[in-house]
């Protein structure tokens, strides 16, 4: 790699298009380049760590460039965006993604944040700690959405974009991964390749390959219940103060995610009855 530290050229710069919340991200050589937050450090101490530990499927953090702006190796493969494409439906995609958060976990298990740590979130939103449920915290990706995650030869291999990590719970966490890529919506608002799909059955090939306990089952919907709601009021505020959310908001997440809450109340007990065998 040559020194990602130079002065680069305009022209050396290929912007990266995302989902338009964060502006300014932009591919030079092998790396991205990000406008720095308050929060960048703290995560790049955190993607230190779990490069340390073994977990290699996420960008290697690599400070400030001369322009003042955080720096990442740029993670290669595709990324699907949403609607989720068909070749995406398939269990070995949920099965991969599973082995990837579990392994994400386990090398974060052991990292203590430093004692100035800051974490991101989305504007105008109220606290989104994870709600208890008998889990250690631990810091957790917390936005596994389409575009966060890099596929390889068809199936999920690296996490991008850590912007939403903080403290977290593994059943929270498995819950947001699941929202997307199980996915836990109603009909209406899945990709035509997910539509008629067995979501109880899904969910339960997620927490096999995941290796999820049988108390961490049992806690999956109501946590994931609790998440919908927050998603809900915190889309809402974050709509009234951002551009990006208010948009986003506009064109469908203000009518998702109450056709979700109440998806998940009708179907919860059979997700948990398929993941606990009663």
């Amino acid at each position: 790699m040559a020194d990602p530290k130079r002065d680069v050229d305009q022209h050396d710069e290929e912007s990266l298009i995302g989902d338009g919340v964060t502006q300014g991200i932009v591919r030079v050589g092998d790396t991205v380049r990000r406008p720095v937050r308050p929060f960048t450090m703290t995560v790049q101490a955190y993607l230190a760590h779990l490069h340390a530990a073994g977990f290699s499927a996420a960008p290697v953090p690599l400070g400030l460039d001369s322009q003042g702006r955080e720096m990442l190796s740029f993670v290669p493969g595709d990324v699907p965006r949403e609607p989720l494409p068909p070749e995406t439906a398939g269990e070995e995609v949920l099965i991969e993604l599973a082995r990837l958060v579990r392994r994400l976990h386990d090398a974060a298990q052991a990292w203590v944040q430093p004692a100035d740590a800051v974490w991101g979130g989305i504007p105008g939103a109220q606290s989104t700690a994870s709600t208890p449920d008998g889990e250690p915290l631990l810091v957790g990706h917390r936005d596994y959405c389409p575009g966060n995650v890099v596929f390889r030869d068809g199936l999920p291999a690296a996490l991008i974009d850590f912007d939403l990590a903080k403290p977290t719970t593994r059943v929270d966490d498995i819950a947001n991964a699941l929202y997307y890529w199980a996915p836990l919506l109603h009909p209406k608002d899945r990709a035509p390749a997910f539509i008629d799909l067995d979501i109880p059955h899904r969910v339960a090939v997620f927490a096999d390959a995941y290796g999820m306990t049988a108390d961490q089952r049992h806690a999956l919907v109501p946590a994931a219940t609790r998440m919908i709601g927050r998603f809900h009021v915190n889309m809402r505020a974050a709509a009234q103060t951002d551009p990006a959310f208010n948009r986003m908001w506009d064109e469908g997440v203000k009518d998702r995610l109450p056709r979700a809450e109440a998806w998940i109340h009708d179907e919860g007990p059979a997700i948990t009855a398929r993941l606990t065998g009663r």
